[in-house]
Protein backbone atom coordinates (compact mmCIF):
# COMPACT_ATOMS: atom_id res chain seq x y z
CA UNK A 1 0.00 0.00 0.00
CA UNK A 2 0.98 3.88 -1.01
CA UNK A 3 3.00 5.76 2.25
CA UNK A 4 0.66 8.84 0.45
CA UNK A 5 -2.75 7.27 1.79
CA UNK A 6 -4.25 7.95 5.39
CA UNK A 7 -7.18 6.20 6.94
CA UNK A 8 -9.15 7.68 9.20
CA UNK A 9 -12.98 8.24 9.96
CA UNK A 10 -15.09 10.95 8.23
CA UNK A 11 -16.20 13.81 10.51
CA UNK A 12 -18.39 16.65 9.55
CA UNK A 13 -15.69 18.53 7.29
CA UNK A 14 -16.12 15.94 5.00
CA UNK A 15 -19.56 16.23 4.12
CA UNK A 16 -18.86 17.88 0.54
CA UNK A 17 -15.88 15.03 -0.29
CA UNK A 18 -18.22 12.31 0.83
CA UNK A 19 -21.40 13.32 -1.23
CA UNK A 20 -18.68 13.51 -3.95
CA UNK A 21 -17.85 9.59 -3.64
CA UNK A 22 -21.58 8.24 -2.94
CA UNK A 23 -22.38 9.74 -6.61
CA UNK A 24 -19.57 8.38 -7.98
CA UNK A 25 -20.26 4.76 -5.96
CA UNK A 26 -23.80 5.13 -7.62
CA UNK A 27 -22.50 6.35 -11.22
CA UNK A 28 -19.62 3.16 -10.87
CA UNK A 29 -22.85 0.88 -9.74
CA UNK A 30 -25.36 2.36 -12.25
CA UNK A 31 -23.27 2.72 -15.33
CA UNK A 32 -24.84 5.99 -14.94
CA UNK A 33 -27.49 8.32 -13.57
CA UNK A 34 -29.78 11.16 -14.72
CA UNK A 35 -29.36 14.71 -13.76
CA UNK A 36 -32.42 14.70 -11.71
CA UNK A 37 -31.16 11.62 -9.84
CA UNK A 38 -27.23 13.79 -8.93
CA UNK A 39 -29.49 17.01 -8.13
CA UNK A 40 -31.53 14.94 -5.75
CA UNK A 41 -28.68 13.09 -4.29
CA UNK A 42 -26.88 16.74 -3.95
CA UNK A 43 -29.99 18.06 -2.04
CA UNK A 44 -30.37 14.96 -0.06
CA UNK A 45 -27.04 14.00 1.50
CA UNK A 46 -25.52 16.83 3.25
CA UNK A 47 -28.67 16.83 5.25
CA UNK A 48 -28.48 13.36 6.06
CA UNK A 49 -24.56 13.12 6.91
CA UNK A 50 -25.17 16.35 9.35
CA UNK A 51 -27.90 14.36 11.04
CA UNK A 52 -26.11 10.86 11.33
CA UNK A 53 -22.63 11.31 10.61
CA UNK A 54 -20.76 9.72 13.28
CA UNK A 55 -24.04 7.98 14.97
CA UNK A 56 -25.44 5.77 12.71
CA UNK A 57 -23.70 6.67 10.24
CA UNK A 58 -19.46 5.57 10.38
CA UNK A 59 -17.66 6.53 7.20
CA UNK A 60 -14.00 4.52 7.19
CA UNK A 61 -12.40 7.04 4.66
CA UNK A 62 -8.66 6.91 3.12
CA UNK A 63 -7.22 10.61 1.83
CA UNK A 64 -4.59 11.18 -0.55
CA UNK A 65 -3.55 14.38 -2.77
CA UNK A 66 -5.94 16.66 -0.30
CA UNK A 67 -9.15 14.51 -0.92
CA UNK A 68 -11.16 11.40 -0.10
CA UNK A 69 -9.81 8.76 -2.34
CA UNK A 70 -11.89 6.07 -1.32
CA UNK A 71 -14.49 5.23 1.91
CA UNK A 72 -16.94 2.73 2.84
CA UNK A 73 -19.95 2.92 5.58
CA UNK A 74 -20.68 1.34 8.33
CA UNK A 75 -24.79 1.83 9.07
CA UNK A 76 -25.73 1.28 12.28
CA UNK A 77 -29.51 -0.26 13.02
CA UNK A 78 -30.83 -0.37 16.45
CA UNK A 79 -33.47 -2.91 16.43
CA UNK A 80 -35.06 -5.17 19.35
CA UNK A 81 -32.58 -7.46 21.16
CA UNK A 82 -32.55 -10.90 19.63
CA UNK A 83 -29.82 -13.79 20.05
CA UNK A 84 -27.44 -12.69 17.73
CA UNK A 85 -27.26 -9.08 18.92
CA UNK A 86 -28.15 -8.94 22.77
CA UNK A 87 -27.52 -5.22 22.65
CA UNK A 88 -30.24 -4.18 19.93
CA UNK A 89 -27.18 -3.10 17.65
CA UNK A 90 -27.05 -4.46 14.06
CA UNK A 91 -24.85 -3.21 11.11
CA UNK A 92 -24.81 -3.03 7.23
CA UNK A 93 -22.03 -2.20 5.53
CA UNK A 94 -23.18 0.52 2.11
CA UNK A 95 -21.20 2.48 -0.77
CA UNK A 96 -17.74 0.63 -0.63
CA UNK A 97 -15.87 2.74 -3.21
CA UNK A 98 -12.50 3.31 -4.05
CA UNK A 99 -11.93 5.63 -7.19
CA UNK A 100 -10.47 4.30 -10.18
CA UNK A 101 -6.42 5.28 -9.94
CA UNK A 102 -6.23 3.86 -6.52
CA UNK A 103 -7.86 0.57 -6.67
CA UNK A 104 -6.01 -2.27 -6.66
CA UNK A 105 -3.29 -0.93 -3.56
CA UNK A 106 -4.90 -2.87 -0.52
CA UNK A 107 -6.94 0.14 0.28
CA UNK A 108 -10.94 -1.40 0.54
CA UNK A 109 -9.01 -4.38 2.49
CA UNK A 110 -7.92 -1.63 5.11
CA UNK A 111 -11.02 0.30 5.48
CA UNK A 112 -12.97 -3.13 5.90
CA UNK A 113 -10.26 -3.44 8.42
CA UNK A 114 -10.98 -0.55 10.16
CA UNK A 115 -14.41 -1.04 10.45
CA UNK A 116 -14.06 -4.48 11.47
CA UNK A 117 -12.13 -3.40 14.39
CA UNK A 118 -14.44 -0.37 15.23
CA UNK A 119 -17.42 -2.73 14.98
CA UNK A 120 -15.47 -5.27 18.06
CA UNK A 121 -14.60 -1.87 19.66
CA UNK A 122 -18.29 -1.13 19.67
CA UNK A 123 -19.42 -4.49 20.60
CA UNK A 124 -21.42 -5.01 17.88
CA UNK A 125 -21.75 -8.43 16.97
CA UNK A 126 -22.23 -8.66 13.47
CA UNK A 127 -21.80 -6.46 9.68
CA UNK A 128 -23.58 -7.62 7.10
CA UNK A 129 -23.07 -6.52 3.50
CA UNK A 130 -24.28 -7.19 -0.40
CA UNK A 131 -21.06 -7.94 -2.39
CA UNK A 132 -20.45 -7.32 -5.70
CA UNK A 133 -18.47 -9.81 -8.40
CA UNK A 134 -15.22 -7.67 -7.57
CA UNK A 135 -15.47 -7.32 -3.71
CA UNK A 136 -16.71 -10.63 -3.01
CA UNK A 137 -13.01 -12.38 -2.97
CA UNK A 138 -11.94 -9.51 -0.48
CA UNK A 139 -14.47 -9.42 2.04
CA UNK A 140 -14.06 -13.47 1.96
CA UNK A 141 -10.27 -13.28 2.76
CA UNK A 142 -11.09 -10.77 6.06
CA UNK A 143 -13.77 -13.66 7.27
CA UNK A 144 -17.40 -12.63 6.02
CA UNK A 145 -19.39 -15.91 5.00
CA UNK A 146 -22.42 -16.61 2.44
CA UNK A 147 -25.14 -15.88 4.11
CA UNK A 148 -27.98 -18.99 4.48
CA UNK A 149 -31.42 -17.91 5.64
CA UNK A 150 -34.41 -19.71 6.31
CA UNK A 151 -36.34 -16.76 4.98
CA UNK A 152 -36.67 -15.18 1.74
CA UNK A 153 -35.47 -11.85 0.91
CA UNK A 154 -38.23 -9.77 -0.20
CA UNK A 155 -38.80 -6.01 -0.85
CA UNK A 156 -42.04 -3.95 -1.79
CA UNK A 157 -40.89 -0.11 -3.72
CA UNK A 158 -43.46 2.31 -2.84
CA UNK A 159 -42.93 5.16 -5.21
Amino acid sequence: MADDVVFDIADLNDIPELVRLRILYMIDDFGSITDEEREGMEKQLPGYFERELGKKLIAFVARAEGRLVAAAYLLIIEKPANPFFLNGLDTEVLSVYTEEGYRGRGICSQLMKNMIDYAKEHKISRIDLIATDEGYPIYKKLGFEDKVQKYRDMRLCIQ
